[in-house]
């Protein structure tokens, strides 16, 4: 009999050797036919710790590892060097600085066009009224 494979998400790698996957899948309700998701969360045997939190896996059917456990993950759906978490948080802080950036050139931009119309920008305006 062939073994089971589903695909998931990395839920949970504080256990040593062993991530929770949360695997998803849609079931079209019997009354209202609108299409639901289901969830169930499954202990998957991970001899190298390999994969972190937010990490899509494929696991794998097997022998009963541990009471919990008869899942493995497979290891060519390794990630390469690093999770998405790791590379979303990268992109982010290098969009952060960028916007840093332009948002400096701005004022700076902002100062020159100032001291432009004011004159020399270090004179005082003139009172009103006076």
């Amino acid at each position: 009999m062939p073994r089971r494979i589903l695909q998931g998400t990395v839920v949970s790698d504080k256990s040593d050797k062993t991530v929770v996957v949360k695997v998803e899948r849609s079931v079209q309700h019997p009354l209202y036919k609108k299409f639901i998701r289901r969830s169930k969360k499954y202990h998957a045997h991970d001899p190298d710790n390999r994969f972190k939190t937010g990490d899509v896996v494929k696991i794998r059917e097997c022998r009963p590892i541990s009471r919990t456990k008869s899942w493995e993950v497979l290891t060519d759906e390794a990630p390469a060097g690093r999770s998405a978490v790791d590379t979303v948080r990268e992109a982010g802080a290098g969009l952060v600085a960028g916007v840093a950036s332009v948002a400096t050139g701005i004022a700076g931009a902002v100062a020159a066009g100032v001291a432009a119309v004011t004159g020399s920008g270090s004179e005082t305006p003139p009172e009103h009224g006076a």
